[in-house]
């Protein structure tokens, strides 16, 4: 997440850095040494099928082959086994992102337009047949993850989802995990990770189909697995490592910006953090106040290596100027914390999701408590694309209904474009109906 130069040389004398990035900010999934390896893989288990999967899942998790897919019991009793606290919070989280996902899905309506008489035209959405999610358990396991993807998915009226999760150091799945999904309507889980897993849903070697869709987070090689299965299934967007920016002026809370980039820094050690503000006082405390909250931040040693390589802090001369740098960078999350918010929500442009005043936080977002998506493009893609929502899983299909009485407007034009193109079997399927229109 790094200003492009052309935006830098337009705004030239208009802002200035306290704080730059070390490193250049990574793309989406550009390690050659991971599409490599990822790309073997692939071929290897399409080629072996579950012969190759259940051999990396041995050689890289440890994991025995009779231990892949959770009984259903023992889904549904993944909450018994959790304290109450952290179960009431993965229902509430869970129901809060279907309730978002089904006020999404009754704006998504059916039509039919009838533009002249005997042209009927119209769309239906149509949810996808089948989704394979996958849920991270690693370091942080992202409880939140399920109620995204299946818990979205099944919102939108798939029939079959399918979640796959990486053991546990001692075996088994994560029951925090396991629950979320349950909670979120989950068809299946089985104790799978990496690329090992992708390739089984997207190969069918699971289930007796493969799916259509791969959607959830990962690290760098599922990532990349899932961009190299992209077109024979389809994906919720390809990632990168999460960022934040925070667009602040004088009346923002140091302390509560400087919390709120670590927070996503914590993601990982190239997770970038970027400050926008219009106050150089703010950025000068905000900057002092990242290095006091590290000093005794428990996952300082991940969230200190992103800020130190990937964060960066910009003061800018006037709100417009803070307005087109934040939509140069298009972060995954931004926060707008200013005397002015409304002015900013109606100006910007580029973002996956935006978090406004100081009571808003991403955190809220990325445990499913505001009910919003947390899978959400990264590194430029919110320039031109949007996160995984409900309308994902649906298709979009259209369809028409022409009568004769139509067809002499649609056949004359058809005729004459066709004829224009050199493509007589276009021309004939139009000619051919309206001689017998004509008869």
């Amino acid at each position: 997440m790094r200003h492009t130069p052309a935006v830098l040389a337009a705004l030239s004398g208009s802002c200035s850095f306290v704080k730059s990035p070390a490193v250049d900010a990574p793309a989406a999934q550009s390690d050659p040494e991971v599409a490599a390896t990822v790309s073997r893989m692939l071929i290897d288990i399409e080629r072996r099928g579950m012969d190759a999967v259940l051999e990396y899942a041995e050689r890289l998790d440890h994991q025995r082959p009779e231990d892949l897919e959770l009984p259903a019991a023992r889904v549904a009793s993944s909450g018994d086994r959790l304290p109450a606290d952290l179960r009431a919070a993965i229902e509430l989280g869970s129901a809060r992102t279907r309730a978002f996902a089904a006020a999404t899905r009754e704006h998504l309506v059916d039509f039919r337009t009838e533009p002249v008489p005997g042209l009927v035209t119209g769309v239906r959405y149509v949810p996808v047949g089948r989704v394979g999610a996958y849920l991270p358990a690693g370091r942080f396991p992202l409880t939140a993850s399920a109620f995204m993807t299946v818990g979205v998915a099944k919102t939108a009226g798939v029939p079959a989802v399918l979640a796959c999760t990486p053991p546990q150091p001692g075996g088994g799945a994560n029951d925090a995990v396991v629950y979320a999904a349950h909670c979120s309507g989950v068809d299946r889980v089985v104790v799978l990770g990496g690329v090992q897993a992708l390739a089984a849903m997207a190969f069918g070697l699971l289930d007796e189909a493969p799916v259509d869709m791969l959607v959830g987070a990962g690290n760098a090689y599922v990532a990349e697995a899932k961009r190299q299965l992209f077109g024979r299934v389809a994906i919720d967007l390809p990632a990168g490592p999460s960022e934040v920016a925070v667009l602040a002026d004088g009346t923002a809370d140091p302390v509560i910006v400087a919390a709120d980039l670590l927070g996503q820094a914590e993601h990982g050690p190239n997770s970038p953090a970027a400050l926008v503000t219009t106050d150089a006082e703010l950025a000068d405390r905000v900057d002092e106040e990242v290095e006091r909250q590290l000093s005794t931040l428990e996952t300082a040693e991940i969230a200190g290596a992103a800020w130190r390589d990937f964060g960066s802090i910009v003061v800018a001369d006037d709100r417009e100027t803070a307005a087109a740098l934040m939509d140069d960078l298009a972060p995954e999350h931004l926060e707008v914390i200013t005397a002015d918010d409304d002015w900013y929500f109606d100006r910007l442009r580029n973002y996956g999701s935006l978090f406004l005043g100081p009571w808003s936080t991403v955190a809220y977002s990325d445990k499913g408590m505001a009910g919003t998506n947390h899978t959400l493009p990264t590194a430029g893609g919110a320039k031109h694309s949007a996160g995984l929502s409900v309308g994902r899983f649906l298709k979009p299909l259209t369809y028409q209904r022409i009568t004769r009485e139509a067809t002499p407007e649609l056949a004359v034009a058809v005729d004459v474009i066709s004829a224009s193109e050199g493509m007589a079997a276009h021309r004939a399927t139009a000619t051919l109906r309206l001689d017998r229109y004509r008869d």
